[in-house]
């Protein structure tokens, strides 16, 4: 031990003894493990940091797939189509009560369902909130105990719209009721619904819907869905044909996940048989879905799986920054190791070990790490949200916040001592197998440095390759970013103000909702200073969207009608009268709406160009009139298409254009929640006041929610390309940097190492110029070199990330050449102040160093 203390308070004093190597190393690894440290924050707080309750790893969330005709017909929450297979994680009421009374493989099944806008009024203050509806077994298999007050219990779930109670979350309750035990017994009003406090949730617990967000602000029992929620047409909350339910269960001790899953599939099912299709047979063609078995501990990561992908690429580039700052502090080290050749084979010559003086470099090695292991967890620790701020917007809510645990400090300890080991392993190696008799005779030296400047370059020319993939991966990812906004959306987005009305169905049910909207549209358009107002059901570009059948009359309809049959499908959006001029979309062909399109008149629909072609190819189809569904209400609904509109983005700004129709939201028989879209040349700041105050006329308690811009809206959609713009130029900066400095570094010391010989070269009669010219060239062959393999390297991996790119290919000459001229171009900065240096040797000077 005392050998240990020894050698790192030696490596202390010879820190002192270089304090411009220490800084330069500490730095370089303070930015590299900072960048690997937030990174992992995230990936941390995204894919392992699991729920706030006993035995999460119990936990399984129940899941459906299916292949394209699977015979569900409509869902309401997280599902998706990718590669042709179908998935959500939501189920219908009727199948959740089957799976719930004839299963005996899990623990008892608990059901949730997220509300993510209801409107809450608590202390007189109406707000914006998430609500979640859980059922009356939740907090029991949960093993969840409120910290303040009872749990809801199976009694308050006993029939739909009874247990009018709620339990607060911890954040709300501190906010909402400043963190007074007197709030059990208050009522708040949801959806203008008076429900009694009974509890308040630990703070540690955020729900079953994951750790990725904060904790929704309300639970209450899954039987006031009916009263919270408006039903939809056919499809209300207790048909078997709407999938909206969410469930999760405990595993029994004993029971496989694999036997779990076949008994509860084939209660799937038969539960699908007896609820879709007791009086009938099974569609031709349609296929019944399957149960799938899914880790629970982190709640419900459906919704996630998009981003597994990109954090896997930020980690392997974050990972590169990191062997880049190595390479270059092995660099530095190198020549440290060179220029201490002497000091090490006297005291070999005294005596000392190999493993003696292998382990002080090491100890050095280590405690370089140390320091920059120590300064990158502080940045990486203020830098833990940036990720969650790159990729949400203030009106968005439901904020990440990344937690600091185990997992993170074991990541950057394990990095650091890494890191400490790969750049110093090979300094140590050098610094001990050098022959001590010929270091320690004066020439000795010119043959070590020699190899040294041959192992500096080859270990620059590394970094020049990592360099080059850094850079290119980062303007690969701007131009996707600029591609992406360089794109017209097929409206104008400026001057445009969104914000979100939901009204309840309690107080607002079919027709009152309709009028309630025309009522608030009417109110909007009087104000000063508004130019335009229009509403929609489907906002555009805003990751919503709407689908159903599109029968055109007279046309052979298609049987089945599910979610995987797109053939005789469209897109849509119920609109306001004055939907198109205020968005500015070109009608082309028929007209738009108008004051004479009432609740009273015919149904009408305006098309774009892309439906257009699909179902019209040959003919005009002003005039001919479609319907949306062969059940219900509307199936006896024709809409007569009355315009051709310009094609605009729908969902996003990466998909083209669908087939879309947009419908007259008066001549709907209900509508659910809106956004309002106001156009106006005045600032959002001093608009809003007064919008609030006309809503707030109309109806004291209907709050205006996820108040933005439309360009605010659009950024929003662009989120993740953003965040890897943003991040990937971080690390092409800092690569660069590293580059220009290991460049700087190794010239430099060739540039000292050949003083003698450039000396000679000026005596014989060489410019000044050429000497430059000399240096600047062996500087550019070397990044040339670097840059070579780097772009093969490069060209190699892009198709990893390849679906992350927009209208780019993998051989797009702009970004690479950009990126192989802003290499060079450093390059030939950092080699020029060796080079002015190098001309600016004296030859008397030169030749007085033998």
């Amino acid at each position: 031990m005392s050998t240990v203390l020894q050698d790192i308070r030696y490596a202390f004093r010879q820190f002192r003894k270089s304090p411009g190597f220490t800084a330069i190393a500490v730095a370089s690894l303070a930015l590299a493990i900072g960048a690997n440290t937030t990174i992992f924050f995230f990936a941390n707080q995204m894919l392992y940091v699991r729920l706030g309750v006993p035995h999460a790893d119990q936990l399984r969330m129940l899941t459906v797939t299916g292949d394209k005709h699977v015979a569900i017909r409509s869902t309401w929450g997280n599902s998706s189509f990718e590669g042709g297979t179908f998935h959500t994680s939501s189920f219908s009421y009727p199948v959740y009560r089957q799976l719930r009374q004839q299963q005996q493989v899990l623990q008892p099944i608990v059901a949730f369902k997220s509300l993510s806008s209801a409107n809450i009024t608590a202390n007189g203050v109406p707000q914006a909130a998430q609500a979640e509806l859980v059922s009356g077994n939740f907090y029991t298999q949960m093993q969840v105990q409120p910290e303040l007050g009872p749990p809801i219990l199976p009694s308050d779930d006993a029939a739909p719209g009874t247990g009018a109670v709620a339990i607060l979350s911890d954040a709300f309750w501190h906010r909402a009721f400043g963190g007074s035990p007197s709030v059990l017994g208050k009522t708040v009003t949801v959806n203008m619904t008076p429900v009694t406090i009974i509890g308040v949730n630990p703070p540690q617990f955020t729900g079953p819907d994951g750790v990725q967000t904060t904790s929704p602000e309300l639970f209450l029992p899954l039987s006031m869905i009916s009263v919270l929620h408006p039903a939809s047409g056919s499809d209300d909350v207790l048909s078997p044909n709407l999938w909206w339910v969410q469930l999760m269960a405990r595993t029994k001790s004993g029971v496989s996940d694999a036997q779990s899953q076949a008994a509860l599939d084939v209660i799937l099912n038969a539960a699908v048989r007896a609820n879709l299709f007791a009086d009938t047979d099974l569609p031709k063609g349609a296929t019944i879905p399957h149960l799938v078995l899914e880790n629970g501990s982190r709640g419900d990561t459906s919704g996630l799986r998009e981003l597994i992908q990109p954090l896997h690429v930020l980690l392997g580039l974050a990972a590169l920054v990191l062997l880049l700052a190595c390479a270059n502090i092995a660099n530095l080290m190198l020549a440290r190791a060179s220029s201490r050749q002497r000091e090490m084979s006297v005291r070999m010559a005294l005596g000392a070990g190999r493993w003696r003086l292998l382990r002080q470099v090491l100890t050095e090695s280590l405690l370089l790490a140390g320091m920059g292991g120590a300064a990158g967890l502080f940045l990486g620790y203020l830098g833990r949200n940036l990720i969650p701020w790159l990729t949400s917007f203030s009106w968005q809510g439901g904020e990440l916040t990344v937690s600091f645990d185990w997992r993170v400090f074991g990541f950057t300890s394990a990095l650091t001592l890494f890191t400490g080991v790969l750049f110093g392993i090979a300094p140590a190696w050098r610094s001990t197998h050098a022959e001590v008799n010929a270091t320690l005779k004066v020439g000795g030296r010119t043959a070590s440095r020699q190899r040294k400047a041959w192992s500096g370059k080859a270990i620059v020319g590394f970094q020049v390759a990592l360099s080059t993939l850094l850079v290119m991966s980062a303007v690969f990812f701007l131009r996707t970013l600029i591609n992406l906004n360089s794109i017209d959306p097929g409206f104008r987005p400026q001057n445009l103000l969104l914000f979100d009305v939901n009204p309840p169905a309690s107080r607002y049910p079919p027709p009152k909702d309709v009028a309630l909207q025309h009522h608030l549209e009417d109110a909007f358009a009087a104000l000063p200073g508004v130019q335009g107002v229009t509403l929609s059901n489907v906002p555009l570009v805003a990751g919503s969207m709407w689908s159903s059948s599109f029968l055109i009359e007279g046309a052979k309809e298609e049987t089945g009608g599910y979610l995987g049959n797109h053939r005789d499908s469209a897109d849509l959006a119920d609109v306001g009268s004055q939907f198109f001029s205020v968005m500015s979309i070109p009608i082309l062909a028929g007209r738009a709406f108008t004051a004479q399109d009432t609740e009273t008149s015919p149904p009408v629909s305006v098309i774009n160009e892309t439906l257009a072609r699909k179902f019209f190819p040959n003919a005009n189809p002003i005039g001919k009139r479609f319907r949306v569904s062969t059940e219900g209400p509307a199936a006896s609904r024709w809409l007569e298409i009355i315009g051709i509109c310009a094609d605009t983005r729908y969902h996003d700004m990466r998909e083209p254009p669908p087939p879309l129709h947009f419908d007259l939201y008066r001549q709907m028989p209900e509508i659910d929640g809106v956004t309002f879209i106001i156009r106006s040349s005045l600032p959002p700041s001093s608009l809003i006041p007064s919008l609030r105050r006309a809503a707030q006329q109309i109806d004291p308690d209907l709050p205006l929610t996820t108040i933005r811009t439309q360009q605010q809206q659009i950024d929003a959609s662009m989120q993740q390309e953003r965040m890897f713009a943003s991040l990937t130029a971080g690390f092409g900066i800092l690569a660069l940097a590293l580059a220009c400095v290991g460049i700087y570094g190794i010239m430099a010391y060739t540039v000292s190492q050949r003083t003698n010989e450039i000396g000679i070269r000026l005596a014989l009669g060489a410019a000044r110029a050429q000497i430059r010219t000399m240096v600047l060239r062996e500087a550019g062959w070397l990044a040339a070199a670097g840059v070579v393999v780097g772009l093969g390297v490069t060209l190699a991996l892009i198709h990893l990330v390849k679906s992350m790119l927009y209208g780019l290919k993998p051989t797009d000459p702009i970004p690479i050449g950009s990126s192989v001229l802003l290499l060079l171009l450093v390059a030939i900065i950092a080699g020029w102040i060796p080079a002015q240096r190098a001309s600016k040797v004296e030859p008397i000077d030169a030749l007085r160093q033998d």
